[in-house]
């Protein structure tokens, strides 16, 4: 006659309650491989699609993805669950991976540039044109970063990020009035710094 052993069968409420993110990169920062497994499962689809957002290149992004969850490895124990949640932790982590990517891919195109212009004609329409808009991205740039640390994430994920409102108030976990307030103190500022009349 067969006995069950019952002590190594999870009831259905312990399979319905699954650790959160944040329970999971508290013991991550642990060095506990498994939470590490169940955080990656858990998020990794998010993290991934942010990261494909800004990117487009789906090669690109899967690396970016696995170099935020090495940092993440390697850096749970900074977490801190007094400023935010886990995941808006790993998104911010995410996204600014992804920019660095970005600007990195960008100053390779603008060195591909700059020895392309020297071998065009003087003169040549489209080169003026991007300088322009390289002058002017740079601009842009340095008026960002003369807004405060909030206001310049909440401006770059609303702007260059293309994240809605409520998309934006969930990646930093702050209330949606907190975001429209930092946009809108954000947009003054940037309009101020880059001498545009309102």
């Amino acid at each position: 006659m067969l006995k069950l052993v019952t002590h190594d069968i999870e009831t259905p409420q312990e399979q319905a309650r699954a650790s959160t993110p944040d329970e999971l990169l508290i013991r991550v920062a642990q060095a506990d491989r498994v939470a590490f497994a169940e955080l990656y499962d858990q998020t990794a689809p998010r993290v991934m699609g942010l990261i494909k957002r800004l990117l487009k290149d789906h090669s690109q992004s899967e690396e970016v993805t696995q170099e935020v969850f090495l940092e993440i490895w390697q850096n749970a124990a900074r977490f801190d669950t007094t400023r935010g949640s886990a995941s808006s932790w790993m998104l911010t982590m995410a996204h600014r991976r992804a920019v660095d990517r970005v600007r990195a891919s960008q100053a390779g195109r603008d060195r591909d540039l700059k020895i392309g212009v020297r071998d065009l004609e003087p003169g040549y329409d489209s080169v003026t044109e991007s300088v322009e808009i390289r002058i002017e991205h740079e601009r842009v740039e340095r008026a960002l970063g003369r807004l405060t640390e909030l206001q310049s994430q909440a401006v770059r994920l609303a702007y260059y990020g293309g994240y809605s409102h409520s998309e934006v108030a969930a990646m930093l976990g702050v209330p949606i009035g907190t975001v429209k307030t930092r946009l809108r103190d954000g947009m003054i500022r940037l309009r101020d710094e880059m001498g545009v009349a309102s």
